[in-house]
């Protein structure tokens, strides 16, 4: 990374990079993708290559072979800025023909400057601008033959399990955070077409459903929570409504982004009858209402851990996985304890934290009392020792008991899985080291958990 950042690369969802690896026919013009960001950005890249490959574009899996790379960048924090930058540097090297896209493209100043020969420069989700500037640099020469649209369209992640994206943008206006002003406000999907997506994934083997947005429990509140019609019935654009549905479709469906609005109580009961998987992925980001005011985020703390509790009541096998924000400017040493205190309270299953950094343009940068970097540092290594004793003691108490996984990987010396409490990528895993070679990716299994680690479990199959 061209600058430095505080915060450890494993805990920061901006630095997922994806490539794809499609072979192309021999002539066919091709089109390479570094897709950087999170999964909401994924989705982005996985659309933008199948409107080409549907086109008659080959999708390239290396620089040499590509007759330009597109990069989809984060502009989430400044230290993901520069890594975006160091991409499309890395292309311009490797490749010379590039183009880029995603949330750092509402800054085109920001790019050229830095990267004045790359193609063009198109803002998130602008797919319609990306497509013409590919034909500007790399006219298209489909064969009618040969050039067919996988009937799921090209994907960056394994066969099975997908991101759904159900909106996007975001009406919040936390001072630390630049989304809204890169990807506007709120604009949910009508519920029947993202039913229509979600149907097709899973007809086309997908068996677990990863529902993203900006903020999901928000869905559908642009739209007034109009109906659509749907398999002889109707369906409201709302969150709780959409997630019965997609528990209709016989996948797996996990709920990410989720603010605890409180008609988020209304899908516990979904959760405790099997049709969504029992997790919840909310962004608390602090505990102390002082931190959280100048956050400009909700600070009913007390009122919150009610909440949690009235949620585990009805689904004692609910998992909650938040990120936490530590040392931001005028963070006390007594509201950073507060936190750790909440913490002990709330005993998260899983848990992520940043240390604060400014981004260019965003309103916390004019706070007073920024905090130093090694207090920053020490409180992150503080809260992170925390939520690792929470995690310790809570899969230590999953030693001996029957899980449901998913097959992620299938090595020589074992089997990567995940239970229905770990997301892909950024919670643990559960492994399998006997018995576990006849498994393939996507399959659901029964384990016996019989050893557990600070973040990961181990089992042995149940026939």
């Amino acid at each position: 990374m061209s600058t430095a950042s505080s915060n450890p690369p494993d805990l920061r969802p901006d630095l997922a990079r994806a490539r794809v690896t499609e072979s192309a026919r021999p002539g066919q013009p091709t089109i390479g993708m570094v897709s950087l960001g999170c999964p909401k950005a994924l989705v982005d890249s996985e659309r933008i290559l199948t409107r080409l490959r549907a086109e008659g574009y080959g999708i390239s899996p290396d620089y040499a072979g590509a007759d330009a790379v597109i990069v989809n960048t984060c502009g989430f924090l400044d230290s993901a800025k520069a890594e975006s930058l160091e991409a499309i540097g890395e292309a311009l090297k490797e490749n010379g023909k590039v183009l880029v896209t995603g949330c750092l493209g509402a800054e085109p100043d920001y790019i050229t400057g830095t990267h004045p020969k790359v193609l063009a420069v198109t803002g998130p989700h602008q797919y319609e601008q990306v497509l013409d500037a590919v034909h500007a640099a790399v006219p298209p020469d489909p064969d009618p033959f040969v050039d067919l649209m996988p009937a799921s369209g090209v994907r960056l992640t394994p066969r099975h399990y997908s991101y759904l994206k159900i909106s996007e943008g975001c009406n919040h206006k936390c001072k630390f955070c630049i989304i809204p002003d890169m990807r506007g406000r709120l604009a949910s999907r009508p519920a029947h077409a993202i039913l229509r997506e979600a149907e097709k994934l899973v007809e086309n083997g997908v068996r677990e459903l990863l529902v993203i947005s900006q903020d999901t429990s928000a869905y559908g509140v642009d739209r007034k929570h109009d109906t659509h019609p749907w398999k002889g019935g109707e369906v409201r654009s709302h969150i709780t409504d959409l997630a019965g549905k997609l528990g209709e479709l016989g996948a797996w469906v996990r709920l990410h982004y989720i603010y605890p609005y409180p008609h988020v109580r209304d899908l516990i009961p979904l959760m405790a009858e099997g049709l969504v998987l029992p997790y919840l992925d909310i962004p608390f980001q602090h505990a102390h209402p002082d931190t959280l005011k100048r956050m400009a985020r909700p600070a009913a703390t007390a009122k919150t851990l009610d909440e949690i509790a009235a949620w585990r009541a009805i689904c004692p096998e609910l998992t909650l996985r938040s990120t936490f924000i530590v040392g931001y400017p005028g963070e006390t040493e007594e509201e950073f304890q507060t936190l750790l205190d909440w913490m002990d309270e709330a005993k998260l299953d899983r848990v992520g934290c940043f240390q604060y950094e400014n981004v260019d343009g965003a309103r916390s940068n004019d706070l007073p009392g920024h905090v130093p970097d090694e207090a920053k540092q020490e409180r992150w290594e503080r809260f992170m020792q925390k939520a690792q004793e929470i995690s310790e003691t809570k899969l230590a108490a999953k030693v001996g008991k029957r899980l449901e996984a998913i097959v992620d990987l299938v090595e020589d010396d074992a089997a990567t899985c995940r239970t229905k409490a770990d997301a892909p990528e950024i919670d643990g895993n559960l492994f399998i080291d006997d018995g576990h070679e006849a498994l393939e990716p996507g399959q659901i299994v029964t384990v016996e958990v019989d050893e557990a680690s600070e973040y990961d479990l181990w089992g042995r199959l149940v026939n």
